[in-house]
């Protein structure tokens, strides 16, 4: 098993990175062809949801696919291969088994324990085995990734240690009060009819908003959605509308979820303004949209308080942030600290010069130099180094939360009375991130998401997830590894009986006489022997094999033997074909 994921997510990369790296679907198929293209990767499967992108492939050498993958991401994503290279991680063989495993377990996401990522594997499962991507390797892995992820949810309570994404946005929204309370009787509008907005709308109406409205491009799927929840028992009120319709509900809205795959913004700050205006509580006239960076947390309409400049060289016209934040990004810049968009800046803890990287590769991420070709920065690098270097800076960012003091709970945009409430789903964004200057506006989109969550309680039950993924992690390595010497041992055994049928054809030819009893009798006997003579060393050779470094007895015993290359060969190749056939679409 030579198992390799490239990938970014949520932990290692800023929303504005993870929006522009999104891959519509089209893209996904793109990339998986390619990548089979690619000279290091026999199989592949894309995971990309909206926290994360990574790509699983088999391949034969370490530097080579770890630089093919990351510029296959690159060129799919739409993002420089050297501007995604510093938030790119890498993890190979039995490391990348325990990252899969984790994500399926809810222990990467967003929430912790959130459940929606199992569908998402399965899709991610489902594709490569449409596209014929998937090959033995990638089958077993996400299959028993499933398998593990639904036995964390079963066997411990890491449901309870989170929320799922649309459940916690809500809990944002509803700020001080329970969701069931703050939801009583509002009016919500759904945009979108996929898996999430669906999630979504089941959600709305399973905590008790009065009414639902569904819009979405596609007619058919708005209404069937629509009616699947009039359907389902809650007692909620469903409809369906055109998207074209969108702008006149606002004004009748209380709750706005919104998830599409659009890559363009499906409400705008002059959108939701205008919906405020004319909505039953806007009887305030609002001025037209104002984007300007100084306008950020003033009053609606009112004149901006000076701000600093930035840094001579550091245009902020068209960025939709204050000055002030522009200066302090440049001066972090400056200073190679990682930060994040959309005003949640968070740098790494300078670690003192004994407390550095344990394999001196705390230049990738600060070093232009370094970063200019993605290619160049990985070079070299080995995986075990790779990963000591993830740890390193995965304990840097921890060690920055918890040295960070903590925000207040609520700021005075809080506090202010709520007509309208935003919850964004989607990556790219579908709302305006500008619109939470709007009085009456409350916006929750993925980024102040992830900013919520990083301060939630983690359950007890997350250790025991972790003791499930360990021992689960362990016992597929071992597995795979006795699957690898499987078809050796059952290559020998042909040869064996290939070996008993020419002395039996022999036999006969020296003792014509033999009747058919003693002819079977005598070749039962040859059988027996042969079959007590193998049987303890295959199975100690796949005990022995199954344990890390066993990958050699395979090769031992081809050549202890003497085995035809192209006859092991051709078992593995008959093994796989079975496997594939008995595995089906993803379960």
């Amino acid at each position: 098993m030579s198992l390799l994921v490239v990938g970014l997510s949520h932990r290692s990369a800023p929303v504005s990175v993870l929006e522009r790296a999104s891959l519509p679907a089209d893209a996904k198929v793109k990339l998986l062809h390619d990548t089979l293209a690619a000279e290091p990767a026999t199989e592949a499967a894309v995971l990309a949801t909206c926290n994360r992108i990574e790509l699983y492939a088999d391949v034969d050498k370490f530097h080579a696919g770890v630089a093919e993958l990351s510029t296959l991401l690159a060129q799919h994503s739409g993002v420089a291969l050297e501007e995604l290279t510093p938030y790119l991680y890498v993890h190979y063989e039995d490391r990348a088994v325990h990252h899969l495993f984790s994500v399926a377990c809810g222990l990467d996401s967003m929430v912790v324990g959130e459940g929606q990522i199992l569908g998402q594997i399965k899709d991610a499962l489902a594709l490569g085995q449409e596209l014929h991507t998937a090959g033995r390797l990638i089958n077993d892995l996400f299959q028993q990734a499933l398998r593990v992820g639904k036995r964390a949810h079963s066997e411990t309570g890491i449901d309870g240690a989170g929320q799922s994404l649309v459940t916690f946005g809500l809990e944002q929204l509803a700020v001080h009060v329970p969701v069931e309370e703050w939801a009583a009787g509002k009016r919500a509008l759904v945009i979108g009819a996929g898996s999430m907005s669906s999630l979504a709308a089941a959600t709305l109406a399973r905590v008790g908003i009065a009414e639902v409205v569904v819009a979405n491009r596609t007619a058919e799927r708005a209404e069937r959605l629509a009616g699947i929840l009039v359907a389902s028992g809650t007692g909620v009120a469903a409809s369906a509308i055109a998207m074209s319709a969108v702008a006149d509900e606002l004004t009748r809205v209380d709750v706005v979820v919104s998830c599409t795959g659009a890559t363009g913004l499906v409400l705008t700050g002059d959108d939701v303004a205008a919906a405020v205006e004319a909505g039953p509580a806007g009887a305030v006239p609002h001025p037209p949209f104002d984007r300007s960076p100084g306008s950020a947390g003033a009053p609606w309409g009112s004149a901006p308080d000076p701000a600093p400049q930035p840094p001579a060289g550091l245009d902020s016209a068209g960025l939709d942030v204050p000055a002030e934040l522009v200066a302090r990004l440049a001066v972090m810049t400056a200073r190679g600290q990682r930060v994040a968009d959309a005003g949640a800046v968070r740098s790494k803890v300078a670690v003192d010069e004994r407390d550095g990287c344990p394999v001196g590769l705390e230049a990738l991420a600060s070093d232009p130099g370094r970063t200019a070709d993605g290619r160049a920065a990985l070079a070299g690098v080995d995986a075990s180094s790779l990963e000591l270097h993830g740890t390193w800076a995965d304990q840097g960012e921890a060690a920055a939360q918890r040295q960070q003091p903590r925000k207040e709970a609520r700021t005075r945009a809080d506090e202010r009375p709520v007509t309208l409430a935003l919850l964004d789903l989607a990556m790219p964004r579908d709302i305006d991130a500008a619109v939470h200057r709007i009085p009456g506006v409350r916006l929750v989109d993925i980024e102040s998401l992830a900013e919520a969550s990083a301060d939630a309680p983690m359950a007890a039950d997350v250790d025991a997830v972790r003791g499930i993924v360990a021992a689960e992690v362990a016992a597929f390595g071992a597995a795979q590894r006795a699957a690898h010497i499987t078809p050796t041992v059952v290559a020998l055994r042909a040869m064996a009986a290939e070996v008993v049928a020419m002395e039996v054809a022999r036999l006969d030819g020296r003792v014509p006489d033999l009747d058919d009893r003693q002819r079977a009798e005598v070749t039962q006997t040859v059988r027996r022997v042969v079959d007590k003579l193998l049987h303890a060393p295959t199975v100690r050779v796949k005990q022995l094999a199954s344990e890390p470094g066993g990958a050699g007895y395979a090769e031992a015993l081809r050549e202890l033997f003497d085995l035809d290359p192209q006859t092991v060969a051709s078992v593995s190749r008959a093994d796989a074909a079975d496997k594939n056939d008995d595995s089906g679409r993803a379960s």
